[in-house]
């Protein structure tokens, strides 16, 4: 009898597995490297200590176990980051995960203490606990990556607060409009995706710990001194849902799709804005190549790849909303399949803010391309109508006079500013010699003066309160 439970503790040991005992055959090999996530999990090292620590401490002050088991764990766990931190750790496949890694080797360098950190939890509210800490620390990542390019945009528009380009409506040459004032435009984009993180964070810093398996725990555990001593606003308020939900791991991709959207937008800007046709910026060198068979080619590669990146970062969002669409409560191994999608949207939003800040940068700004862009398209044919509306006329009516104008000057290849006054007096009497200060493009853009316009008076305003609310 002895010879047999030998044998079966030999079993136990040799296969590593916290619930072994259950079983009468080992993991098959292709089964165990399909399920296994230690491969990308092993990230969470850090937090998942954190989180344990955490845990062990309160365990000791509750007196489930003693304050001697609660220093070695500590100590042990601290000796295991270092290992991680210094590379030497060994991350074994047999376990599965990055939680069963740290446990065996606390278990091996402690003993008996290291078996009792498990204690009042399950891996499904430790798994749970390790994403919010990690995401909740990317989350301030992207918030500092987001300033950073905001405060790049600012120091751009700065500069052209005063230059002028063509507004465009359908990719038409629409009104003219400050270089300053389209930047800015992107600053309030992601001055709502900041918002948008920032809100997602107060639903990612709740403590799903304490929720065990899924009906939490009969030990008399204290969930708010865990929450507390970890830094989370308060506590998941149902075990079952603690435990199931990744609400907040879309609630950050979807906000990080809308971030990359932006960028997205933003990027094909630049690269209208870079190509010859336009010529109205030059991206800094670094971050374009050339072709490998024309000479002569400048490719904007990182706005290009910022696009293409987009739909990855939409492409997770969808892969994490149909992980969770036929899912009951509670725990599911499906859950799994959360960290890829959700590590890989983060790692591509925080250097892709990264690498955006820098290149903004390093635009060069061609004005006098710009202006001449906006002298093309009939950009002040709405002053026309405005003026003629000042001046007593119906803007119905007002708009079919511009609209006579602009056909003339489309058949005499001329702009509105560059005819006759004859010429636009033969569309209304009501015009005069004053026509022409609201004809140019300065007199355009600084009639704009209002809250939210183009005016330059109005986009160094908007950046003056920009900065302010930055700091």
């Amino acid at each position: 009898m002895q010879a047999s439970d030998d044998k079966k503790t030999s079993s136990l040991n040799h296969k590593s597995e916290a619930w072994s005992g259950r079983f009468d055959e080992p993991v098959a090999e292709l089964v165990k490297r399909y399920t296994a996530s230690v491969d990308f999990d092993k990230r969470l090292a850090r937090v998942d200590i954190q989180g344990s620590i955490a845990h062990a401490r309160m365990l000791g002050a509750q007196q489930i176990i003693s304050l001697q088991d609660v220093a070695a764990i500590e100590q042990g766990l601290g000796e295991i980051l270092q290992e991680i931190e210094a590379g030497s750790f060994e991350w074994l496949l047999d376990l599965e995960d990055v939680h069963l890694n740290i446990e065996k080797r606390l278990t091996d360098k402690i003993g008996d203490a290291g078996k009792r950190l498990h204690t009042g939890r399950s891996r499904n509210d430790q798994v749970a606990t390790d994403v919010r800490l990690w995401l909740r620390a990317t989350v301030d990542d992207v918030l500092s990556g987001i300033k950073a390019l905001q405060l790049s945009i600012i120091d751009l528009a700065e500069q052209h607060a005063d230059t002028i380009m063509p507004g465009f409506t359908h990719l038409q040459v629409a009104q003219p409009v400050t270089f300053g004032h389209h930047l800015m435009a992107y600053f309030e984009m992601l001055k709502r995706d900041a918002e948008r993180f920032a809100d997602a964070r107060k639903r990612i810093n709740r403590l799903p710990l304490g929720a065990a398996a899924l009906a939490g725990t009969s030990y008399p555990i204290d969930r708010n001194m865990v929450a507390a001593s970890l830094g989370f606003d308060g506590v998941c308020a149902n075990s079952l849902d603690a435990v199931s939900d990744r609400d907040f791991a879309i609630e950050f991709s979807a906000a990080a799709s809308v971030l990359m959207m932006h960028l997205s937008r933003f990027s094909e800007e630049l690269v209208l804005w870079s190509s010859p046709r336009f010529a109205f910026i030059d991206i800094a060198d670094r971050f374009c190549t050339g072709s490998s068979i024309m000479p002569q080619k400048k490719n904007p590669d990182v706005p290009e790849l910022v696009r293409g990146k987009t739909g990855r970062v939409f492409g997770h969002l969808m892969g994490l909303l149909t992980l969770m669409k036929g899912q009951p409560l509670a725990y599911n191994k499906d859950n799994q399949e959360d960290k890829e999608p959700l590590f890989d949207t983060a790692d591509t939003i925080v250097v892709t803010l990264q690498i955006y800040a820098d290149m903004m940068r390093g635009i060069r700004v061609n004005a006098d391309n710009m202006r001449q862009a906006a002298l093309e398209g009939f950009a002040t044919a709405t002053d026309l109508a405005d003026y003629l509306v000042k001046k007593g006329m119906p803007f119905r009516d007002a708009h079919e006079v511009v609209a006579l104008a602009v056909k003339h000057g489309v058949n005499t290849q001329q702009d509105l500013a560059d005819m006759a006054l004859t010429e636009l007096q033969q569309f209304s009497k009501m015009i005069t010699e004053d026509v022409y200060s609201v004809l140019t493009l300065e007199g355009s853009v600084a009639s704009r003066h209002h809250v939210g316009g183009t005016a330059p008076a109005q986009v160094r305003s908007a950046i003056q309160q920009a900065r302010a609310a930055l700091k």
